[in-house]
């Protein structure tokens, strides 16, 4: 949420669209995510034994990747730029599926990446879950 927060401060989204939309960060992934994943994100969701690779733990993203959340990562795998495998076929692109505002972050090399409010916020409300 604090990413949307900036985003409507810089005028790249309108305050108003951020209000309008679904962009609860948690309540979007229980929605879309927690089937597989989890309601906690610990990869043991209900549908978790029924896809054909393990689901991950995605409270300890930060660690893997040094002590840094992987925003960028996250939102890409997210929102689909990145092919993800289960049940024997790519994740569902969720990018492509969440309605809503688009918002952008940067990446560290200072590239812009477009993606959905909505995806925005799941990734930080993952953020927020790390251990």
């Amino acid at each position: 949420m604090k990413h949307l927060l900036a985003l409507c401060l810089a005028g790249l989204i309108p305050a108003t669209a951020a209000i309008a939309q679904d962009v609860n960060g948690r309540e979007t992934y229980l929605e879309n995510c927690a089937g597989c994943h989890g309601e906690v994100a610990l990869g043991d969701g209900p549908l978790a034994a029924l896809i054909s690779v393990e689901m991950p733990d995605l409270t300890v993203l930060s660690r893997r990747y040094g002590g840094i959340f992987p925003l960028v990562d996250v939102v890409r795998q997210i929102d689909g730029r990145v092919e993800m495998r289960g049940h024997g076929g790519p994740m569902p692109v969720f990018g492509a599926m969440l309605g809503g505002a688009s918002a952008v972050i940067d990446t560290a090399a200072g590239d812009p990446v477009v993606t959905k409010a909505a995806v925005l916020a799941v990734a930080d409300y993952l953020e927020s879950l790390q251990r």
